[in-house]
């Protein structure tokens, strides 16, 4: 018996070809993935937005009055 599973007879270059190729195209699947995740994520995020009534896209934006913000002179207390 040899080491070597040969099972159908091809020289080692084309075997070689092959192996290469199945990885190329694995990596492609995994990148696929990566890809259609990321944009089944956004198309969700774009769905929950379009859900949204109207009137919340009308509201000013909330972020200056929920940040913390530090006065310009110190406060005299009495």
């Amino acid at each position: 018996m040899s080491d070597k599973s040969n099972i159908l007879n091809v020289s080692e270059r084309t075997r070689l070809s092959g192996d290469v190729t199945l990885l190329m195209l694995k990596g492609a699947g995994y990148a696929a993935v990566v890809v259609i995740g990321l944009w089944f994520t956004i198309a969700v995020i774009a769905a929950v937005g379009r859900a949204l009534p109207a009137e919340s896209r009308e509201q000013p934006d909330p972020t200056p009055l929920s940040m913390n913000t530090i006065p310009a002179r110190p406060v005299e207390t009495v």
